[in-house]
């Protein structure tokens, strides 16, 4: 497995790997999860895949695409929209609640992440902790290099036992809520954008 990160501007480094990803995203939200989001038979793609936009995926040792990940600085805009927790806050998305967290966040130093996902074949949970782990890397790097210090994400409750057992500074920033097209409960949570912290191991 490896990693690959990339904007809008230099997507076609990766081959197919840009619309791969968004396949799998269909694949998983809409087809799985039954989102009510924008999508085609083939790929799920919104307004916040935009020049703003950054990518991390994890591709297998062929180029297939195992996993991946979608962010942007809170400080971002694009037309009428900006990130999609803000939006939600304000009134823009009506499938997701508008009080989810207690004020907005707009800075270059906190980034958005959203649309995680992992390939239903990679099937061990260390394999996908693996990915896990990858994705959260290239976003940390991509984040670093542009003045970021913290990533937030509004995300299904395993995301936050996971980030926490492979060392990564995560917490709730707010109470969960159970989405109505999936009946699973999701939350805003806050990443520290550093390297992360495994637990010391105590001498014998």
């Amino acid at each position: 497995m490896k990693n690959v990160t990339f904007e809008l501007s230099n997507v076609h480094l990766h081959g197919s790997s840009f619309f791969d990803y968004l396949a799998l995203r269909k694949q998983f939200f809409v087809d799985t999860l039954h989102w009510q989001i924008p999508h085609n038979a083939d790929v799920e793609m919104d307004q916040y895949d935009n020049p703003t936009a950054r990518y991390s995926l994890v591709l297998d040792d062929d180029g297939t695409v195992l996993a991946g990940a979608r962010a942007m600085p809170t400080s971002a805009s694009w037309g009428d929209h900006t990130y999609m927790l803000k939006d939600a806050m304000t009134g823009k998305l009506s499938t997701i609640p508008a009080g989810l967290v207690d004020e907005v966040i707009e800075t270059p130093r906190v980034w958005e992440c959203t649309r995680l996902v992992i390939a239903p074949e990679v099937k061990s949970m260390r394999q996908r902790m693996i990915c896990l782990d990858l994705i959260v890397e290239g976003l940390i790097e991509m984040a670093n290099a542009e003045g970021a210090d913290t990533l937030i994400s509004l995300s299904n409750l395993w995301l936050l036992r996971a980030l926490k057992r492979l060392g990564y500074g995560a917490e709730l920033l707010g109470d969960p809520y159970q989405n109505d097209d999936d009946g699973h409960k999701y939350a805003v949570m806050s990443i520290a954008a550093t390297a992360k912290q495994l637990p010391q191991q105590t001498a014998a």
